[in-house]
């Protein structure tokens, strides 16, 4: 009697609209699995995600596709991972202007990044290459704001959006120095990069996987990188700090993520998994090679540090006088 209303439980079940939670968490995945990545390929979240994911895909025995949704300052694939199904077959990369900047700069933000997601872990924590084109009279950044405080508003600076890291970061460092600069709002990255290289742009502030190769080559020269202490991409380039500007530290973080809601079991599994295949030494080095610094979490120490990025770049913003148009 008793199988027979256990089966008879799940039956119902199934006819309200799926399996039990706890036969669903424990059939997953039993179908590939879909990661939005909220910005374009060839940017940074999307060349981590695509080193880290074969490897996750092969402990699950599922594979994981790459669903590129760029728009928005990363706005548009983030509001998609927030209302995907919480089943564990669509999770999202996320990063500081998807998950703090747009928070702390946007009110009416259509999603929210402590209540609709649930965090996996932390990639790591990345800095961005203020470079600019060879015919730029600039070989360092002291001589860059010089030439910039001679022609005010003439520096042109590229962003992915008001609401990016690298139009906060572009705001902090006129805010610092006293200078003006102009920015200039791109739909990626690889873009921007693209016009720089041209002389159309004069400055990139860019992330390092679309601007390393560039300045390995010769057609940009690096100025500086904005973390604490130089990358190991490139450590003969000096930090803004080291270059004369005191307090200007500006990285972009880039993390995983599920929907709210999404069953226990399979956050788990999912943090475990990812966790493991940042720590192997190939997908390390890869990440290092692309001016990452791996850096893995858990889901609560990864939700303590986004409240606190809102925080913290909500009162950066006001001071610099950010506003969203």
């Amino acid at each position: 009697m008793k199988t027979t209303w256990t089966l008879l439980a799940s039956a119902i079940a199934l006819l309200n609209g799926g399996m039990p939670p706890a036969q669903a968490a424990d059939a997953w995945p039993s179908h590939p699995i879909r990661l939005i990545a909220p910005f374009p390929a060839g940017s940074s979240v999307d060349a981590a995600v695509r080193v880290i994911t074969p490897r996750v895909a092969d402990a699950l025995g599922q594979f994981i596709v790459i669903d590129n949704r760029a728009g928005a300052s990363g706005a548009i694939g983030a509001e998609l991972g927030a209302r995907a199904t919480p089943d564990g077959y669509t999770l999202s990369g996320g990063t500081t202007s998807t998950h703090a900047l747009a928070k702390a700069l946007n009110p009416h933000l259509s999603y929210d990044p402590l209540r609709d997601f649930a965090p996996l872990t932390l990639i790591g924590h990345l800095p961005y290459i203020i470079a600019v084109h060879p015919a730029v009279a600039a070989a360092s950044l002291q001589e860059l704001i010089a030439l910039a405080r001679a022609k005010p508003g003439q520096i042109r600076y590229t962003t992915v959006g008001n609401a990016s890291m690298a139009r906060l970061g572009g705001e902090l460092l006129s805010t610092l120095t006293g200078i003006r600069i102009t920015p200039i709002a791109y739909k990626s990255s690889a873009q921007s990069v693209l016009d720089t290289i041209a002389g159309r742009i004069e400055m990139q502030f860019g992330t390092m996987a679309p601007v390393l190769p560039h300045v390995r080559s010769g057609t940009l020269r690096p100025l500086a990188v904005t973390g604490a202490a130089r990358s190991p991409a490139l450590p003969d380039v000096p930090t803004a700090i080291e270059a004369g500007i005191p307090d200007f530290e500006v990285t972009l973080w880039l993390g995983l993520f599920a929907p709210a809601r999404t069953p226990h079991a399979i956050i788990e599994r999912l943090h475990r998994e990812f966790t493991a295949a940042i720590g192997t030494p190939q997908v390390r080095n890869a990440l290092l090679a692309q001016g990452l610094q791996p850096q893995t979490t858990t889901p609560a120490e990864f939700s303590k540090l986004i409240a606190a990025e809102i925080d913290k770049w909500g009162r950066v913003a006001r001071k610099a006088n950010l506003k969203l148009e």
